[in-house]
């Protein structure tokens, strides 16, 4: 059997579970798909997901540091843009950046320091 690489599914850190919320659900307009708890009392482990993007977020403090940087490939990035900023949330007003590489980005910090870059390719860069 060939090996066959499917995806990635980065795990960020989070610290509260209602305002990882907010942000994820309310302001970036993910779903959740499952949770998981050992027993009420103890951190939170989501998947959430947003298109085909699939997030893990966790409370759990041995899953990974604060302050990670994922990026997001994305098609028809201006009209996300303009929803999320339609929503005038409190703590992120992204705007878009032109990208000397040919992209143009939208990056946000989440509550907890994670970076979340959308990109959105305009033309083939040169391959490594």
């Amino acid at each position: 059997m060939t090996t066959r690489f499917m995806r990635a599914v980065p795990i960020l850190r989070i610290f509260d579970a209602a305002k990882a919320r907010e942000f994820y659900l309310g302001f970036l307009g993910c779903k959740v798909d499952w949770e998981h708890r050992h027993a009420p009392d103890l951190p939170l482990f989501m998947q959430v997901s947003l298109g085909e993007v699939i997030l893990h977020l966790s409370e759990h403090h041995g899953d990974c540091s604060p302050g990670g940087k994922i990026t997001i490939e994305t098609t028809g990035l201006a009209a996300y843009h303009a929803v999320l900023s339609a929503k005038k949330y409190g703590y992120a007003r992204p705007g878009l950046v032109e990208e000397p590489w040919g992209a143009t980005t939208m990056t946000i910090a989440d509550p907890f320091y994670n970076h979340l870059s959308f990109a959105e390719r305009h033309r083939e860069t040169a391959k490594a």
